[in-house]
């Protein structure tokens, strides 16, 4: 008789950055975020971004909606208890319900009341307790059309930076303006992508990543080489931007 082993399941991804690596990040980008809600224009905030039926002010709504969301357990469960009310997939629902209900608010309070939240986000994060943050979150997360577990963690010191950074970039992209891009703070954030895009593919490769956040990583013999800018690299793994052969492999933001 012929046994056949049955695969056991994947662990909830846990984040691989160190947690004050992690918290320093989340700091920084929330004040970027910030900086750059200042520096927009009037006309800039009616622009269209990449992300199908958001303007700025829209993303800038939900990047809100998302540090609110964070500063305080009740306004977490708020958000969550009205998004699971939907019928949308939840991360539709929940994006959806951040910009609507921040329908009325002008650029200028968008602006201020990120600002505001903003460093409470980054202190909620920070307390977060580990006996929380190794649990796995309720639901599944679907990465290039296929589930995965994540734990709290992961979300908590990796995704809720990656988003805004990621938005700041789309941002930057609608309006013309110029981003701020350093080694010490994007670098880290582009080399945290690079190894869990190394980790997800296992394959031999050779990157090349230019501009201020690039950097170069290789791992085994006989891979492909890439070169590309850094953020277009975040972009394509995001699925803003294509690409081919190992560059199809997603990473979450």
């Amino acid at each position: 008789m012929t046994m056949t082993a049955l695969s056991k399941p994947r662990q909830p991804r846990t984040p691989a950055l160190p947690r004050d690596t992690a918290m320093r990040l989340a700091v920084t980008e929330y004040q970027r975020f910030a900086e750059m809600l200042r520096t927009l224009s009037p006309e800039d905030w009616t622009r269209p971004t990449e992300c199908a039926g958001w303007d700025v002010r829209a993303m800038a709504a939900h990047a809100l909606g998302m540090v609110e969301m964070t500063a305080t357990i009740r306004e977490n469960n708020r958000q969550l208890r009205l998004a699971r009310r939907r019928s949308e997939v939840f991360i539709d629902a929940l994006t959806a319900l951040q910009v609507e209900e921040r329908a009325d608010m002008t650029p200028a309070q968008i602006t201020g009341r990120f600002a505001s939240r903003a460093p409470k986000a980054a202190r909620a994060r920070r307390r977060a307790p580990g006996f929380i943050r190794r649990r796995a979150m309720p639901d599944l997360q679907k990465v290039g059309g296929r589930d995965e577990a994540w734990t709290i963690g992961y979300l908590v010191d990796v995704i809720l930076t990656r988003d805004p950074w990621m938005h700041r970039m789309d941002i930057a992209r609608a309006t013309g303006t110029d981003v701020v891009l350093t080694g010490g703070h994007d670098g880290v954030l582009v080399a945290d992508v690079v190894a869990e895009w190394a980790a997800r593919h296992g394959q031999p490769f050779t990157l090349h990543l230019t501009g201020p956040a690039g950097g170069t990583w290789a791992s085994g013999d006989g891979g492909p080489t890439t070169e590309t800018d850094a953020v277009e690299f975040c972009r394509i793994l995001s699925g803003r931007g294509r690409g081919d052969g190992l560059l199809t492999i997603p990473v979450p933001f």
